[in-house]
Parts: structure tokens; sequence; C-alpha cells
């Protein structure tokens, strides 16, 4: 899948986010969206890694602490 593909399927979604809010404004998207799109890209990314966080982290562009922290306020990941 390329990068316009992931677009398309983002503004797909986004439109039918707004479409099942019936009228009614949306509160606080971005937090959602993030958080939303975050937890599966650190899941898919971290098990393609063999569950190496070193290799995930450079995969994803952070730092290794960074994913450490993020993974485990997903719960992806016990302390």
């Amino acid at each position: 899948m390329s990068k316009k593909q992931i677009e398309a399927c983002v503004r797909e979604t986004l439109e039918q986010y707004f479409k099942d809010l019936h009228g009614v404004e949306p509160h606080s998207m971005h937090e959602m969206f993030l958080s939303t799109v975050e937890k599966p890209l650190l899941d898919v990314v971290l098990r393609h890694a063999d569950g190496n966080q070193s290799k995930a982290a450079e995969w994803l562009g952070i730092n290794r602490n960074t994913l450490r922290r993020k993974l485990l306020e997903h719960k992806l990941v016990d302390q």
C-alpha cells in the first residue's frame, strides 16, 4: 500500500466519521485520531520487528525510550 492509498483510506474514514456524527460537532479530534492510529501502528511495527524495540523504534523514526513510553501508555507491554 502506498502513501497515497493510506491517505485515501484516512480521508474516507474521516468522512465516514463526520457522517456518523449526524451534524453533532466533534470534540478533540486531533488527540482522538492520533491515539486511535498510534496503538495499531506500534503494535504492528513491533510485531514485524519480532518484538525488538530498538529495531521498531528505528523503523518508526523515534527514540527507543519514546517507543517504550508509548508502548506502556497503550498497554502493549508490561512494566
